[in-house]
């Protein structure tokens, strides 16, 4: 399943502005206005009653508390919550709070428990009854999550993000025409970036064999949202849909900058958070198989549908296969290495030789999929129209092959695909040409959207999924964090590969480590050119080893769907000499549902 959706956390920053002003409040008298409006936000679910009753005490830990977790230090955070319920136990939103703090760190069970207790505490507090639903969710609990997601809809009937979850959830409990009637409920009201409500009535309008209404759900979308991640597959269902009169089947289902960006005190706090993970601590979310669904309880998860090998005009979602597929890369000297034999590889997973190997190939036998992501941000101005020029003839060199596609992207404060998938490759030069400069950097938010847009593409076949970042890594922008990035790249198997924009060389900056970060986490490498001429030989560099990577894929020796993390190493040595291999370092197994 694709998450196409930011973070639970981001989700709840507009919130967390106007929560935060309602409990400030409390230590003055409001006036006639301010009743008002506390009783509006009562109404609708957004504060709860007995938030109004919190003493300072707690109220100021509270406050601290969302300041962290701004900052994306969910550890922190949770040492005030606990606090500000010690003093008021009663206190509703830090209980809602604490539970999206356990989250960000990967306790989903105790984030469970904090949330169920808001909920209990208030049966009316709309946004931990949404935040439950989310976490039920992401268990595949469609009962349970549709009940609390119903709840909240009927104290908040207006609100899209409610209304579009609710309705995956009516789909995963085979509520199809309940889903469909819930999706109209968000289209009848603005729903600006709700385009997945639209793909889930279609599936619903499948599941039905109403095929007009599959159609048009899938039209909506691509009208709406034409860059959305999950867009080229519903382009695919509906040639399939207009082109077969057969049965179709579904098996299941920003702040202100600051002086020295490269350096900033938010990028030392988002590189603290990945250095800080254990092992287990990396991706809870993370698939090693090549094809496991990921739901994280950020947004309705969607299904990737597939068409089934046994029957051209049949689609299926994806079959859940224990395999891993690693692309990795092997150097001597600093010169690629191209010639290499299965017998001329050792793998160990969680330290144990694998059970079976399934496939070894050179990468270029395989279709390429590679997303082009440019900095457009002010930042990178001076230099911008000599990079896209770099870029653009990269981009042309790497299509090599009629099966190859590729998209182009640019990121300031917010993603604009200017080029999306094709294998034309005057398009997608063209595609870089239009990309034009000014604004912020939303790194984090980039890539990780731009590795789900590789991830949804439909494919019949082992892909290689590959994306290039051009960009100082001064992120400045954006809800998402470094973590929450890599989590992302690891989930949906995409290489990345960083260039830094940077005019000097001298001490890495945190900038720098951050693009470093990016690319090394999933087995990729980042290039720090320094000078125009030098940074289309890092283009050329970076075409080279792109096309002379090795691809295995094999089947796990006890392998146990637990989802903790297993190490991978990579040996690579040819006649008798050690070789150097670029690969990611693991990944976690798929977590049995129940």
């Amino acid at each position: 399943m694709v998450n196409v959706g930011g973070s639970l956390m981001s989700a709840q920053f507009d919130r967390m502005d106007f929560a935060q002003k309602v409990l400030d409040q409390q230590n003055r008298k409001p006036n006639s206005k301010e009743l008002k409006r506390q009783k509006e936000l009562l109404d609708s679910g957004t504060v709860s009653a007995l938030d109004l009753s919190a003493p300072p005490k707690a109220v100021n830990e509270f406050n601290q508390a969302t300041a962290l977790l701004r900052s994306q230090r969910s550890q922190e955070a949770v040492a005030h919550l606990q606090k500000a319920i010690t003093i008021y136990p009663k206190f509703v939103s830090a209980h809602d709070y604490l539970g999206m703090a356990y989250l960000d760190a990967d306790d989903p069970a105790r984030a469970r428990k904090e949330f169920e207790t808001a909920v209990d505490l208030d049966a009316k507090f709309a946004h931990a009854l949404v935040n439950l639903g989310r976490l039920l969710l992401s268990q595949s609990d469609f009962v349970a999550a549709q009940a609390n997601l119903e709840t909240a809809a009927s104290l908040r009937p207006v609100d899209p993000s409610i209304l579009t979850v609710l309705a995956y959830a009516q789909y995963g409990n085979h509520l199809y025409p309940e889903a469909i009637q819930t999706v109209e409920r968000v289209h009848a009201l603005e729903h600006p970036g709700m385009g997945n409500a639209h793909y889930v009535a279609a599936l619903a309008a499948v599941a039905l064999n109403d095929y007009p209404t599959a159609q048009n759900q899938f039209a909506l979308m691509l009208q709406e949202e034409p860059a959305n991640p999950l867009a080229p597959t519903a382009r695919h269902n509906l040639d399939v849909l207009h082109n077969s009169g057969q049965k179709v089947e579904l098996a299941s289902l920003a702040p202100q900058p600051p002086l020295d960006l490269a350096n900033s005190e938010r990028l030392k706090t988002q590189l603290a958070g990945v250095a800080n993970e254990t092992a287990d601590d990396l991706c809870t979310h993370c698939a090693g198989t090549e094809l496991v669904a990921d739901a994280t309880p950020s947004s309705a998860p969607l299904p990737i549908v597939d068409r089934a090998d046994s029957a051209p005009d049949q689609w299926t979602i994806r079959k859940v296969v224990d395999e891993v597929a690693v692309f990795f890369s092997v150097t001597s000297g600093g010169h690629t290495v191209s010639d290499l034999d299965l017998k001329d590889i050792r793998v160990r997973d969680d330290n144990k030789p694998p059970e079976r190997v399934v496939q070894f190939t050179p990468q270029s036998k395989l279709p390429l999929r590679i997303g082009l992501l440019i900095d457009t941000s002010g930042s990178v101005q001076p230099r911008f129209s000599f990079e896209k020029q770099a870029a653009a003839k990269f981009l042309q060199q790497m299509l090599s092959n009629s099966s190859d596609l590729g998209f182009v992207a640019g990121f300031a404060d917010e993603v604009t695909v200017s080029q999306d998938f094709t294998g034309d490759r005057a398009a997608l030069a063209n595609g870089v040409n239009r990309l034009t400069n000014g604004g912020g950097t939303a790194l984090f938010d980039a890539v990780s959207l731009a590795c789900w847009k590789l991830a949804a593409y439909p494919e019949r076949e082992r892909v290689a999924k590959v994306l290039v970042v051009l960009s100082d890594g001064e992120e400045n922008a954006g809800h998402s964090s470094l973590r929450q990035t890599v989590r992302d790249i690891e989930a949906t198997g995409v290489t990345v590969y960083t260039i830094s924009t940077k005019e000097s060389h001298g001490d890495l900056t945190d900038a720098d480590k951050v693009l470093k970060t990016l690319a090394e986490r999933s087995g990729g490498e980042t290039f720090f050119p320094g000078d125009m001429p030098t940074l289309t030989k890092s283009f050329e560099r970076l075409r080279d080893e792109i096309r002379s990577r090795y691809l295995i894929a094999y089947k796990p020796a006890d392998f146990a769907p637990n989802g903790k993390y297993r190490p991978i190493t990579i040996l690579a040595a040819k006649d008798g000499k050690q070789l150097h291999v670029h690969a990611r370092k693991g990944y976690h197994a798929r977590a049995e549902t129940h």
